[in-house]
């Protein structure tokens, strides 16, 4: 088993063992065995396993840095379908470069100089929220730069296109959205809901 393996057997345990319970950054990185790239571990469970691990992003309560685990049984996991020719077309045609930062694949990294630049393909619109694998869809990012990129898009919406988009959307649509936004801002629906009541 590589050490990649390793760690992210040993997150995967840790997080089937805390069902329910908010880890933070610390904590993962020990059990991780104190790698560098530990959060990257954390979203291949997610993205490669189909956990549904939680994060800031997905409820209001979490803070940054915090990760919960609510059900044992993983989601389909997106498949890994980027081929070796596309890796190599977006990295040449991004120069080797970090297109967040600018650090060069195999020199220091500017922002810590004792691990070299590696890049990774990234997404600008993630997978998770309707992006491809095309290559327009597709950059070259450092690890520093693609921990923080994670289901990020460059812009984001504004509440007013947002609601153009959920009013354009089908009934069974709207009502997902509901129900995804009641989930991530439990405290706040209910007083929304007591309001309405009055």
């Amino acid at each position: 088993m590589t050490k990649k393996q390793g760690a992210r057997a040993r997150l995967r345990a840790h997080f089937l063992a805390n069902i329910g319970k908010t880890m933070d950054s610390d904590e993962l990185r020990e059990v991780a065995g104190g790698i560098t790239e530990w959060a990257r571990r954390v979203r291949e469970l997610r993205n490669e396993e189909g956990y549904r691990i939680l994060t800031h992003n997905d409820r209001s309560e979490l803070k940054a840095g915090q990760y919960l685990l609510e059900d044992p049984k993983p989601i389909p996991a997106f498949e890994r379908a980027i081929s070796k020719e596309t890796r190599a077309y977006v990295l040449d045609r991004n120069g080797f470069t970090c297109q967040m930062c600018g650090a060069v694949a195999g020199e220091p990294h500017p922002y810590d100089p004792t691990r070299k630049t590696r890049l990774h393909l990234g997404h600008i619109i993630d997978k998770s929220q309707g992006g491809t694998d095309d290559p327009s869809n597709l950059r070259a990012l450092c690890s520093v730069c693609n921990e923080g990129a994670s289901n990020l898009t460059l812009d984001r919406p504004t509440s007013q296109k947002l609601l153009i988009q959920v009013r354009r959307a089908r009934g069974i649509d709207q009502e997902e959205v509901l129900k995804w936004l009641l989930n991530k801002y439990p405290k706040r629906a209910k007083e929304i809901l007591g309001e309405i009541e009055t």
